[in-house]
């Protein structure tokens, strides 16, 4: 379907007509993006194809692609084109985790040993319900994995799915998963974390929690609570993290 510079403004559920006419375009890639048209790591039409289809100038488009690049939801890549950003990739991989070593390199240790302790299916609790926007006592998915740095565990995390997109999801599918959690969320269940909100604390463990990170009960840790959103906001992970930091900090650069 092509859409005129004067109708676009008129497409449901997209923002009012006074927005920025490639913010309208980067809505209606958004819509192609949230239904599936181009999947994770597959390139999306060059700026020619799309201007011609939503009847724009070229430099709209591409004005649009740039503020899908900057929200890391595509990929530019020199002579090849646009790909659907994907968190298989290696510098996505650690978009959403912000413990690094004292060292400053992330890799020092060498890829995290991850450990699921548990997965299984409950009633949503009251405040997991109202995060992930269900209904207290919907079907959730409830995970609880350590990761381990050089042998030291040192981020144990709970994280709580809706039951329905994560349908088939098991302990053993997630321990035999070679990459990252949100590659295998979005290559076997179709569901793309592109954003996420946090808040951190600090806190003591418990004793079961202080056990799983080889900690003493008196030992402080950072407390991450995070709601990750996949396309048109809409939240479909609580995650909920407590990290060591005798050994590693949190970064999170703002500019």
């Amino acid at each position: 379907m092509h859409l005129s510079s004067s109708t676009v403004a008129e497409a449901p559920g997209l923002t009012p007509s006074f927005s920025p006419l490639y913010q309208q375009i980067k809505s209606l890639i958004l819509q192609s993006l949230q239904a599936g048209e181009w999947k994770p790591g597959e390139p999306i039409p060059s700026e020619i194809e799309l201007a011609a289809r939503f009847r724009v100038s070229q430099g709209t488009v591409r004005k649009a692609i740039d503020a899908l690049a900057a929200d890391n939801l595509v990929v530019r890549r020199q002579g090849k084109g646009t790909f659907v950003a994907t968190h298989a990739e290696q510098h996505v991989q650690y978009r959403f985790l912000k413990l690094v070593p004292d060292s400053g390199d992330i890799d020092s240790d060498g890829p995290a040993e991850r450990t699921i302790v548990a997965c299984r299916q409950q009633h949503a609790a009251a405040d997991v319900a109202r995060s992930l926007a269900l209904r207290a006592g919907d079907t959730v998915l409830q995970v609880r994995r350590v990761l381990a740095y050089g042998g030291v565990p040192t981020i144990l995390e709970d994280l709580w799915l809706p039951g329905d997109p994560f349908k088939g999801l098991t302990l053993e599918r997630l321990a035999a998963w070679p990459g990252p959690m949100y590659a295998l969320f979005e290559t076997e269940f179709g569901v793309r974390m592109v954003r996420a909100e946090e808040k951190i604390r600090a806190v003591l463990p418990d004793a079961p929690e202080a056990a799983l990170l080889a900690v003493a009960c008196a030992t402080p840790l950072l407390s991450v609570e995070r709601v990750a959103y996949t396309y048109s906001d809409t939240p479909m992970e609580l995650r909920r993290g407590l990290y060591r930091t005798d050994r590693r900090h949190y970064r999170n650069d703002l500019g």
